[in-house]
C-alpha cells in the first residue's frame, strides 16, 4: 500500500530492502480506504502468514492468482493485473544455478 502519486516508487524502496530480488508488481488498484483494503486481505490471509512471530513482516503464502481473487472482491476493479511478473534477477539466477550444475 502507498499514498505516493507512483506507486512504483514505493516498490523500488521496498526492493533497497533485505529481500533476494526486487519486487515485482502483479497487481494496482486505487481506492479511497486502501488502509482498510490492506487490513482485510491480511485478515483473509493471516493462516497463511511467513513469519508467525513477528506481525510486522507481511509475507504471506498466496499465489498471484489467489491475491486477484481477493482483490477484486474487495475492490471491485484492478487497473493492472500480471499473472507472470518479469522478475528478471530471479529468472537469471535460476538459469546460472542450472549452468553451474551441469
Amino acid at each position: 500500500m502507498t499514498r505516493r502519486l507512483d506507486p512504483l516508487d514505493r516498490v523500488k524502496e521496498l526492493s533497497d530492502a533485505s529481500v533476494p530480488f526486487n519486487f515485482d508488481v502483479h497487481a494496482l488498484f486505487f481506492s479511497d480506504d486502501a488502509v482498510g483494503i490492506e487490513a482485510k486481505m491480511h485478515a483473509r490471509l493471516a493462516d497463511r502468514r511467513v513469519n508467525l512471530i513477528n506481525q510486522r513482516r507481511e509475507f504471506f503464502y498466496a499465489t498471484p492468482q489467489e491475491a486477484k481473487e481477493h482483490l477484486l472482491e474487495l475492490t471491485g476493479s484492478l487497473l493492472q493485473y500480471e499473472e507472470i511478473p518479469e522478475a528478471l534477477e530471479y529468472r537469471q539466477s535460476l538459469t546460472h544455478a542450472k549452468e553451474q550444475s551441469l
